[in-house]
């Protein structure tokens, strides 16, 4: 008895970029630096390089909570920016990467005045 199931193996730059681009007005386009960036409008929400690092741009008072409270790290090549890399590592580096994105989307949203979307 042979088993015909397939074994799909999901990566995690993949998993992110199918959750981050069903929400709603969310675009996916190529990044000038490599890998893939969200955009809401013209407004970039972050960026992936591949299954490793997210990037995204906060103003720099969140910029600094998020790395004090050690939810992500100053950018890698930009600290003295609002920018902010987060290490993907795992199960838990796939949720803590997908909970920046959520933060910098609900941001880009409540400043255009749109409704957010329910979490879940």
């Amino acid at each position: 008895m042979t088993d015909d199931r397939q074994t799909t193996s999901t990566t995690a730059g993949e998993r992110i970029r199918r959750e981050v681009a069903n929400w709603p007005g969310v675009t996916v386009a190529p990044h000038r630096f490599g890998g893939v960036e969200f955009l809401l409008g013209q407004r970039e929400l972050g960026h992936l390089h591949g299954d490793r690092l997210a990037d995204l741009p906060f103003p720099r008072p969140v910029r600094d909570e998020l790395v004090r409270e050690g939810r992500a790290r100053a950018h890698h090549i930009l600290p003295d920016t609002g920018w902010v890399s987060y290490p993907i590592h795992g199960e838990e580096g796939i949720r803590g990467a997908l909970d920046l994105f959520r933060l910098a989307y609900d941001r880009a949203v409540a400043q255009r005045g749109l409704p957010a979307i329910p979490r879940g």
